[in-house]
């Protein structure tokens, strides 16, 4: 799913390379058509990474308009609260199609590329994570979420526009990150065993910075130029679902770390 960026345009995924300056050579006041053919290239490719990028948000503001408002629903109103209570079993139905779905966009390239199937998943998957996060939410008094969204906000801005103009690529950082994620992993299983209020902030905190390192890169994944690999801009569905899956663990982890100071 991600490509060198100093290959050439594959015609089947669409990966671009961005590397390469267009050459122009004057002779007798005429420009080298070649180089007018590398310029016409460079500004196709350009204008395909663009509406990549914009595609990938408007997707990604949807799904976070509808998580939020099923949030904001179980957190104010009382009769949500009541009726997840009274239908346990929805619960382990969310937790079903979630997975699914999300090992169906994961796994299967036709699924994640075909429209309109991709966004049927994409959808289904964001109504049932919502879901999730609603009943989760709702142990939390209102000011916690509030104030959970808004320093979720600052930070994913502060960390794009940071990815957007460092020259530090994190793209090759792939394995390391991914590294970093089982060892959180390993110490979530260990934590359940040593229940304590210090370990649950640490996790917690540990968890929230990888999550931001992973928003970074999965930003400059999408954003293409002058990284090492790039994602391709057939890839909208999963481009999108990396950044949501990244703002969603970091909204859950500063929620996790308010309520335990609070405490």
């Amino acid at each position: 799913m991600t490509a060198k960026e100093d290959k050439a345009q594959n015609p089947q995924y669409g990966v671009l390379h961005a590397n390469k300056q267009p050459r122009t050579t004057i002779f007798y006041g005429a420009a080298d058509v070649e180089g007018q053919e590398n310029n016409n290239f460079l500004f196709h490719c350009q204008s395909i990474r663009h509406s990549f990028i914009r595609k990938v948000y408007l997707i990604l503001m949807a799904q976070l308009l509808v998580t939020f408002g099923i949030v904001a629903l179980f957190v104010f109103s009382v009769e949500a609260k009541i009726f997840a209570v009274l239908h346990p079993g929805l619960f382990w139905v969310a937790v079903l199609i979630m997975l699914l779905t999300m090992l169906a966009m994961v796994c299967c390239e036709n699924v994640r590329r075909e429209t309109p199937i991709n966004f049927i998943c994409l959808g289904l998957f964001t109504v049932a994570e919502s879901f999730l996060m609603g009943i989760s939410a709702s142990r939390f008094a209102p000011i916690e979420i509030l104030l959970a969204i808004g320093i979720t906000a600052a930070i994913c801005l502060a960390l794009t526009l940071f990815a957007l103009q460092t020259k530090f690529d994190v793209t090759m950082m792939g394995g390391i990150l991914i590294a970093c994620l089982v060892a959180l992993l390993v110490f979530g299983i260990v934590s359940i065993f040593m229940p304590g209020r210090t370990i649950r902030l640490i996790y917690s905190s540990l968890a929230a910075v990888l999550f931001s390192v992973y928003l970074i890169y999965d930003t400059q994944l999408m954003m293409g130029g002058g990284h090492k690999y790039s994602i391709s801009p057939e890839e909208y569905i999963f481009a999108a679902l990396n950044l949501y899956l990244d703002i969603i663990n970091i909204f859950m982890e500063i929620l996790g770390i308010l309520s335990i100071t609070h405490e």
